[in-house]
């Protein structure tokens, strides 16, 4: 246990030590704020170190003060023959000014380096600094803390910085009140840095987290516009399928007995205009349900087919020249509608490809029930050896799956050892 402590304390410090994702590259308008600002800068700090030598934040060379009285001691008198000497104050070399303010140019690409630079030379300089090599220092923190990748090492140097700050300028007397000494302003830059930083973290967070939530959904919105496509595919791949193979079949045998059986051939007729009045009946049902919102059902449409639409079924695939025999055991309790629409459309799709797949071939629908599941069973003969192959996309087994998956039902199809087809659903009686 200690260990696992351990560890996760030392991945933590390895954590915060990382240094963090590089930024966005910089824009050209920040570039062009960078260079004008340290152009500035050293055009001021150069017209003050020449103009104003020695007029900085802290005066080194203050009176001494008398021991015993507190009182500043008067300066000594010159000694004989000598007139007295007023120190002039000395200037910082331009070289050292120039490198105190010109590095900012690169304070945003470069912080971390840049502070420790400009810091050098401000600690080099010394007492002949002036209020704008200061300042210089204060950008240079503030742009180390905000800017940098490495947070905790810029704010580690700059805590050493104002440790630096203060030992050099510790026998210094402040122009100002004793809060305005170099190493408090860093620090209070720094504080202010870490602050916006803070704030910056905290609005880049947000707008990821946002950007997150707006992903996830759009992802969710465009897996529910999938599904809602499947099924409508699946509705309407049963509603159509089974209707225009039968009127296909229909249209089809009384072309061929058109002019040696008329009566036939306007019985087939008659077929295929039952049937495409029941497959425009179905469409308008899922279309208008689909289309309206929930509370807004329309009124007039027939309901979703079921078992009590099993004869209608049966009776036009045997008008399209397939034998069936239909066997049907219900339970006393009336199916739910979802379950007795999954029965229905399972039956209508095993005889829909019968159809298609094996003309000539007789067809058996068992519908019965145990204690355990409701078992629902199409086999068929098989049909001619010389019938032409029909291709299938394999959408309508898939479709059955996906109703039957709703109620934990179950589909397997497959040949028998006869040559036919059998198709066998099952769904738990819990479900049912």
């Amino acid at each position: 246990m200690e260990t696992e402590d351990r560890r996760s304390r030392y991945q933590q410090l390895i954590d915060v030590l990382r240094p963090e994702a590089k930024a966005a590259p910089l824009s050209r308008r920040a570039v062009r704020t960078d260079v004008v600002l340290a152009f500035a800068l050293t055009v001021i700090a150069l017209f003050v170190a020449v103009r104003y030598p020695g007029d900085g934040p802290v005066d080194i060379n203050h009176p001494t003060v008398d021991v015993g009285t507190g009182v500043p001691a008067p300066p000594s008198p010159p000694g004989p023959g000598r007139a007295p000497v007023e120190e002039e104050p000395s200037s910082a070399p331009w070289a050292l000014v120039v490198l105190s303010t010109l590095p900012l140019a690169a304070r945003r690409r470069y912080p971390l380096t840049l502070f420790v630079v400009v810091l050098g030379t401000a600690l080099a300089i010394g007492s002949s600094a002036s209020w704008i090599t200061v300042l210089a220092c204060v950008i240079g923190a503030y742009s180390a803390v905000v800017y940098s990748r490495y947070r905790i090492a810029a704010i580690a140097v700059l805590v050493i910085a104002a440790a630096l700050s203060g030992f050099a300028f510790r026998n210094a007397e402040p122009v100002l009140p004793g809060w305005s000494s170099p190493g408090f302003v860093l620090l209070v830059a720094g504080m202010l840095a870490s602050l916006v930083r803070f704030l910056q973290l905290r609005l880049a967070s947000s707008r990821d987290r946002m950007t997150e939530l707006q992903a996830a959904q759009e992802e969710t919105t465009r897996r529910a516009v999938e599904e809602e496509r499947a099924r409508i595919a699946a509705e309407l791949h049963d509603v159509v399928t089974h209707n225009v193979s039968v009127m296909v079949i229909q249209a089809g045998a009384a072309r061929k007995v058109m002019d040696t059986a008329p009566e036939q051939s306007k019985e087939a007729l008659l077929a295929i205009e039952a049937g495409g009045r029941a497959a425009m009946a179905e469409l308008r049902h899922v279309m208008g349900l689909l289309a309206a919102p929930d509370h807004e059902r329309p009124d007039g449409l027939e309901p979703q087919p079921g078992l009590a639409q099993l004869d209608a079924l049966v009776a036009r695939v045997r008008a399209a020249g397939t034998p069936v025999s239909v066997g049907v055991s219900l339970p006393p309790d009336p199916l739910p509608p979802g379950v007795d629409l999954a029965v229905y459309r399972v039956v209508q799709e095993a005889l829909t490809n019968t159809i298609k797949h094996a003309r000539g071939a007789r067809a058996s629908v068992t519908i019965g029930y145990t204690d355990a599941c409701l078992e629902i069973e199409i086999t068929d003969t098989g049909g001619a050896k010389d019938s032409p192959p029909v291709q299938s996309n394999g959408r309508g087994h898939m479709g059955l799956r996906e109703r039957l998956a709703v109620y934990r039902g179950e589909l397997t199809a497959g040949p028998t050892p006869t040559d036919g087809y059998r198709v066998t659903a099952r769904i738990p009686r819990d479900a049912v």
